[in-house]
């Protein structure tokens, strides 16, 4: 899958070329190795993958570990976040053989969104080159977005020249006047940078930041989805991300405060359960959707405070679905309701892709097409090999869409790590952690 009929002038302005002319990003030309790291509400999750000539991962090293210190994809502990990271990075090193310095991150936190902007510059009748292209970028790094909003993408979507739009690549052609239009993604300050400083303690380096459900869309979509217009939702522990792609870019972000660490705690708060039971319950008999049979199937649930045996209460599964169905009726409508509110529900055509480790409910694909009226599939990772095991299901997309991402893309113009305010201010907080503590 490439991405370059999406930003093609991006590539080819900033990418290095290997001997066999795959483009790669300078930061693993010399040794082939990228990592990527995931931080999510309810685990974090590391990838080591060494890259081939053609472009193409191989998963050397994994390491997944329960989150700490997080939640609706926000740090509220440094200490055990920077604990979780690090033994999750830590197990993927001792697999890979390799110690990495530098991780390309998602981010969850701050409530990403996005919103498209046109910036024009002056080409006085010249054609247009890298320069011009460069130039036009340039000014949209002028564009405000808040004085507490950080700028985690910028994505041109399309160009013009004159009155002439839907130019993908504008190299070559004459006019007057050449205006780009981009996707701006920006998230709140203090999220990006307790996620910036936390990594810092880890020592590690982080050459790019990138929203989760873009990230998983790299994974789980396929080139036609790209251009005929998808949504894809990823479905996490502490919230649910929404990107909607039209002519193979990205056009729209969002996030909804709410995923599956919700529904575990609904079925605790209702059955008077623990939260590692509530979990396992979900796990092993939750449905989104009811069925007939519910009724027949008996569960035994621990109760809080009684775990002698015999202490457990026998509930009907048909009140476990009770509890889980109207979160996920809550979820895909916040998502349905964001959707319209963008303008963008009915451009991105019918086609939904799930991803998350909350996807994975029995009866939520069916759920999601009930409330969305849309063609739903379960998406997962895909190009990816090597010893891969459990990191090839919905629940690891965007660990692993952090990888096509360090194939796919050069490092953005602009991103939050690629600013005035980092990698320099990144560099520094990681220098003055490293000389004081």
């Amino acid at each position: 899958m490439t991405l370059d009929k999406v930003d093609p002038v991006r590539n080819s302005v900033n990418a290095t070329m290997s001997n066999s002319g795959t483009r790669r990003p300078k930061w693993f030309a010399r040794s082939g190795i990228v990592a990527a790291l995931d931080v999510g509400t309810s685990k974090v999750s590391c990838l080591i993958g060494r890259a081939d000539e053609q472009g193409r991962f191989k998963i050397i090293g994994a390491g997944h570990q329960l989150a700490r210190g997080i939640k609706a994809g926000a740090i509220i502990d440094m200490e055990q976040a920077e604990a979780a990271i690090g033994t999750a990075v830590h197990a993927a090193e001792q697999m890979a053989g390799e110690t990495i310095r530098s991780v390309i991150v998602n981010l969850t936190g701050g409530q990403p969104r996005s919103r498209n902007v046109q910036v024009e510059i002056a080409i006085g009748g010249n054609p247009v080159g890298d320069a011009e292209v460069r130039k036009a970028l340039a000014q949209a790094r002028q564009v405000q977005i808040g004085p507490d909003a950080e700028l985690i993408h910028s994505i041109p979507v399309s160009y013009s020249i004159d009155n002439t739009r839907g130019i993908h690549d504008p190299r070559g052609m004459f006019g007057d006047r050449l205006g780009i239009q981009l996707n701006l993604v920006a998230a709140a300050t203090g999220p990006v940078r307790n996620l910036a400083t936390c990594i810092a303690r880890c020592h590690l380096d982080i050459e790019s930041i990138v929203a989760s459900p873009y990230a998983a869309a790299l994974a789980a979509l396929v080139d036609d989805e790209m251009d005929l217009g998808c949504t894809l939702i990823d479905m996490g522990g502490g919230t649910t991300s929404i990107a909607g792609f039209l002519d193979g870019g990205l056009a729209f972000t969002d996030c909804v405060p709410v995923g599956g660490s919700h529904v575990t705690n609904d079925i605790a708060r209702g059955l008077t359960t623990a939260v590692v039971h509530a979990e396992r319950i979900k796990t092993l008999h939750g449905s989104a959707m009811a069925s007939s049979a519910d009724e027949r199937e008996t569960i035994m649930v621990p109760q809080i405070g009684e775990e002698g045996p015999g202490q457990a209460a026998q509930v009907q599964k048909s009140q476990l679905v009770s509890i889980i169905q109207p979160r996920m009726e809550e979820i895909f409508e916040l998502v349905r309701d964001r959707l319209e509110a963008s303008g963008f529900a009915k451009s991105l055509g019918r086609r939904v892709i799930l991803t998350g480790g909350a996807s994975q409910l029995p009866g939520t694909r069916e759920l999601a097409q009930a409330i969305l009226d849309k063609q739903v599939r379960l998406g997962r990772p895909l190009n990816l090999t090597g010893d891969i095991g459990a990191s090839a299901g919905p629940a690891y997309a965007t660990v692993a869409g952090l990888l096509a991402y360090a194939i796919q893309h050069r490092p953005e113009v602009p991103t939050a790590v690629q600013t005035d305010s980092s990698p320099g201010w990144l560099r520094r907080v990681g220098r003055w952690i490293k000389e004081n503590i």
